[in-house]
C-alpha cells in the first residue's frame, strides 16, 4: 500500500516513541517511508528526545505484513540462479533482510533507555539507510514481476533481537557485530552471483548496501566498545561470554577482512578470525 493513499498518521514527537510507532507498523512500504520521514524530521530539529522513559509497546512487535510466510531457515526453498524466479527469490531474500534490519534499528532506539543522545541518532541513521535499501530492492523486485511477500522467508535476525532484548551490551555484540557483520562477509559472493546472472541493477544495489553496512557495523562496534568501557569489561573476553550465553551462531569464513577492518574490528579480533 502506498503511504500517500492513507491519511497522515499522528506520529509521536519524541524520537524513541516515534521509533516504537514505526516498529509496530505492519505495512512494509509505509514503514520504510515513515522511517525516512522520521529521519528528516529529526535532522530538521522537529523531534525531541526523552532518553529516560521506560516505554511499552501497545501491540506485538515487530509489525510486519501477513506475507512473506515465515519458515525455518532450512525450509526456505533454494532456486536456481539460472531462472528468473531464482534471481527474484534472491532479491526477495535480500529485501527481507533489509526489512528486518529496519526493525532492528528501530528496536535499538526505543528499547534501551539511558544511553547518550548520539546513540539514538546513530541508530536512526541506520534505520533510514536500511529503509532506503529495502525500497531499492522492493522497486527492483517489481521490475522482475514480483513483490515483497511473494516468497517465503526466515526470521533468524529478529530471533536474536528477542534474545538480547534485556541487555544493550548483548544487543550490540550479537546483532550488528555478529549477524550484520556476517552480511559484510557474504556480500561479495552474493554480488558476484547476481552479476554473473546478468542482474547488474541488483549488483549495483548491493554495492550501496555494502558501503552503508560497513558504517552500520562500525556503529555497533563503537557502542559495544563504549559499553565495555562503562562496565569495565575486556571486549574480546566479554564477546566470547555473550556469544556462549546467547547461543550466537559460530563465526565461519570466508571473512571479508577488509570490510570488517573498515567497520572498526580491532587487529586482535581480525587475527582471531584469521586463525
Amino acid at each position: 500500500m502506498n503511504s500517500s493513499s492513507t491519511p497522515n498518521p499522528v506520529v509521536p514527537s519524541d524520537l524513541r516513541r516515534a521509533a516504537l510507532y514505526w516498529l509496530q507498523e505492519t505495512d512494509a512500504h509505509r514503514k520504510a517511508e515513515g522511517v525516512k520521514q522520521l529521519a528528516q524530521a529529526w535532522a530538521e530539529g522537529q523531534m525531541v528526545l526523552d532518553v529516560q522513559s521506560q516505554l511499552q509497546p501497545a501491540g506485538s512487535i515487530p509489525g510486519r505484513p501477513a506475507l512473506p510466510e515465515l519458515v525455518a531457515p532450512l525450509a526456505v526453498k533454494h532456486r536456481s540462479m539460472r531462472t528468473s524466479e531464482g534471481r527474484s527469490a534472491l532479491v526477495h531474500a535480500l529485501a527481507h533482510i533489509e526489512f528486518n534490519a529496519i526493525n532492528l534499528a528501530l528496536d535499538a532506539i526505543w528499547r534501551f533507555p539511558g544511553m547518550p543522545a548520539n546513540y539514538y541518532a546513530d541508530w536512526l541513521k541506520v534505520a533510514a539507510e536500511e529503509a532506503l535499501h529495502f525500497a531499492l530492492l522492493a522497486a527492483h523486485l517489481a521490475t522482475l514481476g514480483y513483490a515483497y511477500g511473494d516468497f517465503s522467508a526466515h526470521n533468524s535476525l529478529w530471533d536474536m533481537a528477542e534474545k538480547t532484548g534485556g541487555d544493550v551490551l548483548a544487543r550490540m555484540a550479537l546483532v550488528p557485530r555478529t549477524l550484520e557483520a556476517r552480511g559484510l562477509d557474504a556480500s561479495p559472493a552474493v554480488r558476484a552471483k547476481l552479476a554473473q546472472a546478468g542482474d547488474e541493477a541488483a549488483a549495483s544495489i548491493l554495492d550501496i548496501i555494502l558501503r552503508d553496512e560497513i558504517g552500520h557495523v562500525a556503529i555497533g562496534n563503537s557502542w559495544y566498545a563504549w559499553l565495555c568501557r562503562q562496565r569495565g569489561l575486556d571486549p574480546i573476553a566479554a564477546y566470547a561470554d555473550l556469544a556462549l550465553q546467547y547461543k550466537a551462531p559460530p563465526l565461519r569464513g570466508p571473512f571479508n577482512l577488509e570490510a570488517r577492518k573498515a567497520a572498526g574490528f580491532t587487529e586482535a579480533e581480525l587475527a582471531a578470525l584469521r586463525s
